[in-house]
């Protein structure tokens, strides 16, 4: 038996698709595919400065594409893999073909 994953709102799919509209924060992205960096290590990577780093890593947190924890002074991003496995399953949803004629809608 397959569990049917639920689609997200498209005000979801809005702030995904936002967030990932910026270079750095593609970087970003692509930086934290590795595994979990402290924010230092994000900005001697990218050379930014500590503010704008701040306002693109705020965009991918309230997108849910990343999480934070503190430790001591420092804190360290994350990729919310399980966001990033709802907008795949989102893309595959939207697939110019996938329905084959079966849709009830006149998108087909």
């Amino acid at each position: 038996m397959t569990t049917a994953i639920a689609a997200p709102s498209k005000t979801q799919a809005v702030r995904w698709f936002h967030a990932l509209s910026d270079e750095t924060r593609l970087e970003i992205v692509e930086m934290l595919s590795h595994g979990e960096r402290c924010v230092c290590e994000l900005q001697e990577s990218l050379v930014a400065a500590q503010s704008r780093l701040s306002f693109h890593l705020k965009t991918l947190k309230d997108a849910g594409l990343v999480t934070d924890r503190k430790d001591g002074r420092w804190v360290y991003y994350a990729l919310n893999r399980a966001a990033l496995n709802d907008i795949a399953a989102f893309a595959h949803g939207v697939k110019p073909g996938r329905h084959a004629g079966s849709c009830d809608q006149a998108c087909c």
